[in-house]
């Protein structure tokens, strides 16, 4: 089947900050499993990153970090279209034209905008407003059909169908209805500390994470700090929320099933299933962190994997730009 039979997957991560299992878990590790059978582009998301203060030189190196680490855990640039976003202007640009679409009352309601507003009060700029628009340009651009997402980027998604179809109702069809890709095999990894709340580098308690990149001893002693519970009952339940989110990472981790995994420990102490559970993490983690080193270590071919892939997304996204221009009435710019 050619690139152009399989049906496209898009999904971009931000280098906001050092990447968890939990993204890892969540997103990037199922990156992977969709190269062979669809068209995939996948990308650093900088231009979304600097809707917050940034450090130049921490974006600069994280965008690199996001990178290597896409490609340690499994995704192949022979097979994917790999990029970071900024470098291909075609996102910023149809992103423009899409604000034109875009209703203020829609943007309003978006629910990340109101949490960041409260996180970022001293920087609500008008960006942290509009970047659910360029997240749909980043959709649009490249005629996706599936996005895997979260539920707390589902609405975001819907914004981006909204758009797609108010502009083909308008102009004629010019855009693919993106679907959204659910995992429902993964669910979400929440705080280790706080099961309450998702797992996040920005919580200021980091036993309640645990980062791709942490050090062995750093992953057993934070699992062995996990909230449990004092039932000392191993089972899998809603009133039992650290203990269930410990099975989920290591059901994630391990590929066995909540039922295999809850006979294995089922009578014994939560310590000895906690010891197991940082072992297994270490065991999956190591060889990521090693292919991961590796790649940031050799700077020639981390560049010319980004450098390709920009080249590549470019081709597909001039393309759909250059029918959304015409559409909308902007002259063609003719070459001397």
């Amino acid at each position: 089947m050619t690139d152009k039979e399989k049906k496209v997957v898009l999904s971009l991560v931000q280098p906001s900050g050092e990447l968890t299992i939990g993204n890892y878990l969540g997103a990037i590790r199922n990156f992977s499993k969709f190269q062979d059978e669809y068209n995939c582009f996948f990308a650093v998301a900088d231009m979304h990153a600097i809707t917050v203060d940034q450090v130049p030189a921490d974006l600069r190196r994280r965008t690199k970090e996001v990178l290597a680490l896409f490609i340690a855990s499994g995704i192949d640039p022979e097979k994917c279209t790999l990029f970071i976003q900024s470098q291909v202007p075609e996102h910023a640009q149809l992103s423009w034209v899409l604000n034109s679409q875009a209703h203020m009352g829609q943007l309003s309601r978006m629910t990340q905008f109101k949490s960041k507003s409260k996180e970022h009060s001293g920087n609500i700029n008008s960006a942290l407003f509009t970047y659910p628009v360029l997240m749909a340009a980043d959709i649009l651009l490249y005629q996706t059909d599936l996005v895997p997402v979260g539920e707390d980027q589902n609405q975001h998604l819907e914004l981006a169908r909204d758009l797609a179809q108010r502009f083909n109702a308008r102009y004629s069809e010019t855009f693919t209805v993106p679907n959204a890709f659910i995992d429902k095999e993964m669910g979400k990894i929440y705080s280790l500390k706080d099961p309450d709340k998702k797992m996040s580098k920005s919580d200021p308690d980091s036993n309640s994470y645990i980062l791709i990149n942490d050090k062995s001893d750093v992953i057993r002693k934070k699992i062995k700090r996990a909230v449990t519970d004092d039932k000392n009952n191993f089972s899998y339940n809603d009133e039992q929320k650290g203990l269930k989110n410990l099975i989920n990472i290591y059901s994630a981790f391990s590929q066995k099933s909540v039922e295999e995994i809850v006979k294995k420990y089922r009578g014994e102490n939560y310590s000895n299933f906690k010891e197991d559970l940082g072992d297994l993490i270490v065991e999956k983690l190591s060889p990521i962190q090693e292919k991961y080193n590796e790649i940031l270590n050799d700077k020639k071919y981390l560049t010319d994997i980004y450098t390709n892939g920009a080249i590549k997304a470019e081709k597909v996204a001039y393309k759909t730009l250059s029918k959304v221009y015409k559409k909308i009435g902007f002259l063609k710019r003719e070459m001397l």
